[in-house]
């Protein structure tokens, strides 16, 4: 008979074949690709190449500094979430076509760029793979795991609400990224994310993905995590970062997991989010609280009530109410980044009331120095578990630290961008974290 090691062992090695045979049926997808080279906005349309790399594919098929780039493969380039949108729809592998304005003449031309680099770790697997929403979206997974020969604990990893990609690519600097990959390298765990539509590999267009589209994306690769041979069921957590950490308690609770880790979360609608930031955000401007308190009535009541609560765009609310013009900082439909369709949906979402919900262990991560969350959400959030008699939650007040991983004397020097600092005791909390919500 069988050993019960040997027996883990066997299913093991067969999951992992069945699972890297449908990975490879899967990852068809085209690869990413970069411009290396650097830009600038100018007017009417278009991205001025201010910088190219040597050796580069637009360097060697003649394009040059000063050149205008005003359409990718015949999309004209009208305004940044547009822009940004190309970026991450630029393939490797295949022609893409640059019409490009050099003085007074138009050049095109067609270039192959190269793949980006994926991800690779010492003495761990990584896997990219793809998930079908549904929504029809094809969407990038990248699964990375030690070898254990038995079905091991999981995390699942939701990011924040931008149009940013969670994988490490070479070169990028992002203290969040940094972390994440201290947890891929030293939870000794598996270790799934999934990229949002139009970002990275995946399908779709970000600046056009609504909130249900998004949060169906994780669904999935939730789903596909739990059905996966080589994880314990009974042992997955969600880590959530920022939009992410509020998603964190809806999961586990709909899907009946270990636990949640929420870093930089909230608790209120969104509404009431945007016009907690907006007062911070002119305090730190100079603005003193008389003059805060009546821009807050008189014009980001109105902007973003119409916005969010009454469902316009922001084109509509100012059409509507032109003196609102001079305080909107954001495009005519768009927040972000993202689409108000997105913010539509998520103002109707009930995070209160699904951290009011929450039976999982959680741990719950603010930084002091954190301007774009509000401290009083994380005190709500405290209130509510232990009027719910909640048995497992650790709630953790960090000095310094800001929304991105970052370590700052004041806010201040945050919201200006001053350089930080990281410290590796961050993403240790997180591995120490995960390792206590997934122990045997």
């Amino acid at each position: 008979m069988m050993s019960k090691t040997a027996f883990w062992g066997w299913l093991w090695g067969l999951s992992f074949l069945m699972t890297s045979q449908a990975i490879q049926a899967m990852d068809g997808e085209p690869r990413r690709a970069k411009w290396h080279a650097t830009f600038k906005t100018v007017q009417p349309v278009g991205r001025e190449i201010v910088t190219i790399e040597p050796q580069s594919v637009l360097q060697t098929a003649g394009v040059l500094p000063g050149d205008v780039l005003l359409a990718v493969d015949d999309e004209v380039i009208r305004n940044g979430d547009q822009w940004w949108d190309i970026i991450y729809g630029l393939r490797a592998d295949t022609g893409t076509k640059l019409t490009l304005r050099r003085g007074t003449t138009v050049v095109t031309k067609t270039v192959v760029f190269e793949a980006v680099a994926k991800e690779e770790y010492d003495n761990l697997t990584t896997e990219y793979g793809t998930i079908v929403s549904d929504y029809n979206l094809r969407q990038r997974t990248i699964m990375t795991y030690p070898e254990k020969g038995q079905p091991q604990p999981a995390i699942f990893v939701v990011g924040g609400l931008s149009c940013s990609s969670i994988e490490y690519t070479p070169g990028r600097q992002s203290n969040f990224i940094r972390s994440l990959q201290y947890l891929v390298r030293n939870s000794d765990m598996l270790v799934m994310r999934v990229e949002k539509p139009g970002v990275g590999d995946s399908e779709g267009r970000c600046s056009e993905t609504d909130f249900n589209t998004e949060l169906n994306g994780y669904e999935v690769a939730l789903q596909t995590l739990m059905a996966d041979e080589r994880v314990d069921r009974n042992r997955i957590i969600v880590y959530g970062s920022s939009m992410g950490s509020a998603l964190a308690p809806y999961l586990v609770n709909k899907y009946q997991l270990n636990g949640a880790i929420s870093d930089g979360t909230f608790f209120r609608s969104w509404f009431e989010h945007m016009l907690e930031i907006e007062r911070r955000i002119l305090t730190m401007k100079g603005d003193d609280q008389a003059t805060v308190n009546d821009k807050i009535n008189r014009a980001y009541i109105p902007l973003y009530y119409g916005m969010l609560v009454e469902k316009k765009s922001y084109q509509q609310v100012i059409e509507q109410n032109p003196l609102l013009a001079e305080y909107n900082y954001h495009s005519p439909a768009h927040m972000y980044g993202r689409p108000v369709s997105f913010y539509h949906q998520m103002q109707d979402f009930n995070f209160a009331g699904e951290w009011g919900k929450l039976k999982a262990p959680v741990r719950i991560r603010y930084g002091l120095n954190d301007w774009i969350m509000s401290e009083y959400d994380i005190d709500m959030i405290e209130q509510v578990l232990i009027a719910n008699q909640h048995p497992d939650f650790e709630v953790i007040k960090v000095p310094g630290l800001d929304h991105w991983d970052t370590f700052h004397a004041t806010a201040l020097d945050s919201f200006q961008g001053k350089p930080g600092k990281w410290q590796e005791s961050l993403p240790q909390q997180l591995v120490d974290w995960a390792q206590t919500l997934n122990q045997e």
